[in-house]
């Protein structure tokens, strides 16, 4: 009997290690996305039962949410098209100049990098909003006053013109994330031999050497860091909000998706709406995931 327990436990060993996974990931993941795009078609305002409406939100979104139009989806895009590949490639410009140094002062350089992805609530409201601060002691109106550049202090961070550039300044500053470490790790274990072969047949200088050894080494990493930069940039919840202080942002000139998401769920309490627009949401990153995989991903199966 104990003989045959153990037999079953071993051929099921697999299935037992895994489960506590995918327990996790059914429940929090995949149950969650379920919900969403039940609650999709529904009319939902958190109290009452949800009333089935078909399509009616999705119709919304794309022909009478003319905030979404006009507002929303531009900034989005823009903020998107800027912060995802600026991020990403800035974040590996920097992952392979660290591998340049050595261990000691590339270990330090990089903590120093990545320090602002995980303080990036504090600095927020500490740093930079000191810096863009509306009044005549903000550091950068005081600079420009001081210059004779401005002659009246600008509300920075309450401006539909400059709320959105700022924006992106900051979500650049704080975009070295972990996809930066995961790129760093993988050129700091490039095969060397790798980059001596290359140079024998006919690599000259170190740009070919990143293009044709070093990229192709690290496609992983790569993809992993595409990926983390996707999921980063749409996800960018509160930066607009902890900048203006606000949501939805002033004139909405700094609200992205996610940010009118939170509007219409937790503060109009729309959930079938606020949940339709979060199906799009992930469907837009599913199909811009789909496109960095096929650029960095397996392709030999």
């Amino acid at each position: 009997m104990i003989k045959q327990k153990q037999d079953i436990l071993t051929r099921h060993s697999g299935i037992i290690l895994v489960a506590p996974f995918l327990i996790v990931f059914l429940s929090f993941i995949i149950l969650p996305i379920i919900i969403a795009v039940f609650l999709s078609f529904t009319n939902f305002n958190s109290v009452e039962f949800p009333q089935f409406v078909g399509l009616g939100n999705y119709i919304r979104i794309f022909t009478s949410d003319l905030v979404f139009s006009k507002n929303i989806l531009p900034n989005t895009i823009l903020y998107a098209a800027i912060v995802g590949p600026g991020g990403y490639i800035l974040s590996f410009i920097m992952a392979w100049l660290l591998s340049q140094l050595t261990k000691l002062p590339r270990t330090v350089m990089a903590i120093l990098l990545y320090s602002p992805s995980m303080t990036a609530g504090v600095t927020v409201t500490t740093v930079w909003r000191a810096l863009f601060s509306g009044d005549s002691a903000g550091y950068l109106n005081y600079i420009l006053l001081q210059f004779g550049i401005i002659q009246e202090p600008v509300t920075w961070l309450q401006s539909e013109t400059f709320l959105l550039p700022i924006m992106i300044v900051v979500a650049l500053w704080s975009s070295m994330g972990i996809g930066f470490l995961s790129m760093l790790s993988g050129i700091s274990n490039v095969n060397q031999e790798l980059y001596e072969a290359a140079y024998l047949d006919g690599v000259h200088n170190r740009f070919q050497e990143v293009i044709y050894v070093t990229i192709p080494s690290i496609r992983p990493q790569m993809l992993f860091g595409a990926v983390m930069a996707i999921v980063q940039t749409f996800n960018s919840t509160g930066l607009g909000v902890q900048l203006s202080g606000s949501n939805p942002t002033p004139g909405y000139a700094g609200s992205l998706v996610v940010n009118h998401i939170d509007d219409y769920g937790f503060i109009r309490y729309e959930m079938g709406y606020a949940a339709a627009l979060s199906v799009v949401l992930l469907i837009i990153i599913g199909l811009i995931s789909s496109v960095a995989y096929k650029l960095f991903g397996d392709n030999d199966n």
